[in-house]
C-alpha cells in the first residue's frame, strides 16, 4: 500500500476518536482499529514515525509512542534496517471454535461440595516472611497520609458514609474509571463499575449472575486457587486450560464443550508469569464470543510492571462486550484492604448493581471515600511509583541469590511483573517436601504442584514471593532455601 493511502487512511481513523483522548492514544486506536479491520493487512510497511508525524500535523513523539505501544502488544514488528511492518497476529488470532454441545449441567449437592473445599486446603496460615508470594511490603505503606484521609471521614459531619452502600462511593467509582483511562486505555463511564470486599467476592458474584449449577467455567492450569474453589462453592464445573509459553491454550477439543465463563489473568499469569499472547488474547474474545462464554478478566499485578509498558485488556479489545473486567488494588496497598472493583458491560451493570447489594450489602463507605481522594491527590501513583523501584531491586537480588547457589538446577520464569518468581525444577522432585522441609527451617515458599488441578499436567517448582523481603534478607534465605533444594536433588540421583 503507498504510503500516502496509508496516511489518508489513519486521518480517517483518528478522526473516529473522540476529541477529548490524549492524542496519542487516538494514533494507538485509529493504528489498532485500522489493522483489526483488515484495513492494513499482514506485511503492510508503515510509513516511518518522521514521516506519518509530519503527514499527520503533529509531534513525532506522539507517533513513536503509538508505535512503541503497537509493537509491544504484538500488532507490529520491526526488521531492523528495513522499517515497521504489521504482523500476522490478527490474521492467526481469529479462528472459529469446534461446533457448540449442549452443556453438561448436572447438579452438585451442597455436602458433596461443602466436604471438597474443606479437604482442599490451600491457603497458609503464614502469611509474611521470606519468601511468601503474593504479598507487598505493607511496612513501606505511607500511613501518615492514609491515617489522616480516613480520619477526615471518621467525623460526626460524615456519618452518612456509616451507612450501607447500594452501588458504592460515586467519587471512587469516577476516580477508578479516571485511572483506568490513564493506565489501561479503557474507556468507561463510572456506572459501570462495581466495588466489592475482594476478589474472590467478585468472582462469586460473576458465577452467580452470569452461571447457573453446573454449567463449565474454564481455568489456567496451573492458576490461581482462590478462582478454582469460589468457582467450585458457586456449583460450576471447574475444567483446567493448559498453558504454554504463549499463556491460554485452549484445544479444539476444549472448545467442543464450551464453558460458560472463563477465568483468565492475561496481563500476568499466576503463578508462571507468562502474559497472553495478541493473537491468543484474539482469538479468546472471537471464540468467546461465537459459543456465548464470558470472560473475567483478571487484571493481576498490572500495576507493578517493571519491564514493559501496560498491555491492552481484554477488556478494552473487546468490541462484543464479552469481557468483565477484575482489579484489586491490595497489591500496591496492602492486603488488609479487601477492596476489589469489577467493570462490566452496560448492558449488565443494572443487574451487577442490584446483586451486590442483595447478595451482600455493600459497605465500608469511609475507607472508600479515602480511597477516592488517596487516588485522586496522586498517592496512588506516586506509592506505585516508590514500589516499582524497591520490588524490582529486590526480584534482581532474588535472581541472583538463587543462579548463583543453584545455577541451572532450577529454571525462573515471570519476573516482569508482579511480587513473585516461579522457579521450575530441571528433574523430579517432590515439590511439596522441599517446600515442608524450607518451612522447619523458616523459609516459606509455595509448591507449583498446588496450583495444578489436572494431576497428570503436575510439574515441580517454587513459587517465591520477594516484594516482602528486604535485600539484606533475601541472600541468606536463599541461601538456606538452596541447601534444603540440593539436599533433594540428590536423592533423586
Amino acid at each position: 500500500m503507498e504510503q500516502a493511502l496509508i496516511t489518508e487512511l489513519l486521518l480517517q481513523y483518528v478522526e473516529r476518536q473522540a476529541p477529548t483522548v490524549k492524542l496519542r492514544i487516538r494514533v494507538y486506536l485509529a493504528l489498532r482499529h485500522a489493522i483489526m479491520d483488515r484495513n492494513l493487512p499482514p506485511g503492510t510497511r508503515l510509513p516511518s514515525t518522521r514521516a506519518l508525524a509530519d503527514d499527520l500535523g503533529m509531534g513525532r513523539n506522539t507517533v513513536v509512542r503509538a508505535y512503541e505501544q503497537l509493537l509491544v502488544e504484538g500488532y507490529l514488528e520491526g526488521k531492523v534496517g528495513d522499517g515497521t511492518y504489521v504482523t500476522d497476529a490478527v490474521s492467526s488470532g481469529l479462528r472459529a471454535p469446534a461446533a457448540k454441545h449442549p452443556v453438561d449441567r448436572r447438579r452438585q449437592a451442597l455436602s458433596r461440595r461443602g466436604r471438597s473445599i474443606a479437604a482442599n486446603v490451600t491457603s497458609s496460615i503464614v502469611q509474611r516472611g521470606a519468601f511468601m508470594p503474593g504479598i507487598p511490603d505493607v511496612d513501606l505503606f505511607p500511613f501518615s497520609i492514609w491515617r489522616r484521609l480516613v480520619g477526615k471521614y471518621l467525623r460526626v459531619d460524615q456519618s452518612h458514609l456509616l451507612n450501607y452502600a447500594h452501588t458504592g462511593y460515586g467519587p471512587l467509582r469516577v476516580a477508578l474509571a479516571n485511572y483506568l483511562r490513564v493506565t489501561r486505555m479503557m474507556q468507561v463511564d463510572p456506572r459501570q463499575i462495581v466495588i466489592l470486599n475482594g476478589s474472590h467476592q467478585a468472582i462469586d458474584l460473576c458465577a452467580r449472575l452470569l452461571a447457573d449449577d453446573g454449567d463449565r467455567a474454564w481455568i489456567e492450569d496451573p492458576g490461581y486457587w482462590g478462582a478454582r474453589n469460589v468457582l467450585t462453592a458457586a456449583g460450576l464445573q471447574v475444567t483446567p486450560i493448559q498453558l504454554d509459553e504463549k499463556g491460554l491454550a485452549p484445544t479444539v477439543e476444549d472448545w467442543s464443550l464450551p464453558p460458560r465463563l472463563i477465568f483468565t489473568s492475561p496481563s500476568s499469569q499466576y503463578p508462571t508469569g507468562t502474559v497472553l499472547a495478541l493473537d491468543r488474547r484474539l482469538q479468546l474474545l472471537e471464540n468467546a464470543d461465537l459459543v456465548d462464554s464470558w470472560i473475567i478478566e483478571d487484571d493481576y499485578d498490572n500495576e507493578l510492571r517493571y519491564n514493559q509498558r501496560p498491555l491492552a485488556s481484554l477488556f478494552g479489545l473487546s468490541d462484543r462486550q464479552r469481557v468483565i473486567y477484575l482489579g484489586t488494588l491490595t497489591k500496591v496497598m496492602f492486603p488488609g484492604m479487601r477492596l476489589a472493583y469489577l467493570v462490566v458491560p452496560e448492558g449488565l451493570v443494572d443487574a451487577f448493581v442490584t446483586g451486590n447489594s442483595e447478595l451482600y450489602r455493600g459497605g465500608r463507605l469511609t475507607e472508600q471515600a479515602a480511597l477516592a481522594e488517596f487516588i485522586d491527590e496522586g498517592y496512588f501513583t506516586s506509592h506505585i511509583k516508590r514500589m516499582r523501584g524497591i520490588y524490582a531491586e529486590r526480584r534482581d537480588a532474588l535472581r541472583e541469590a538463587m543462579r548463583s547457589h543453584l545455577g541451572e538446577a532450577v529454571v525462573p520464569s515471570g519476573g516482569h511483573a508482579g511480587l513473585q518468581l516461579l522457579y521450575r525444577f530441571c528433574q523430579p522432585v517432590d515439590d511439596a517436601l522441599v517446600a515442608a522441609d524450607a518451612l522447619a527451617e523458616g523459609v516459606i515458599c509455595r509448591p507449583l504442584s498446588l496450583y495444578y488441578l489436572d494431576q497428570e499436567q503436575r510439574q515441580p517448582g517454587l513459587n517465591l514471593g520477594f516484594a516482602a523481603v528486604p535485600v539484606e534478607r533475601i541472600g541468606p534465605a536463599a541461601a538456606t532455601l538452596a541447601a534444603v533444594i540440593e539436599r533433594h536433588l540428590r536423592r533423586g540421583l
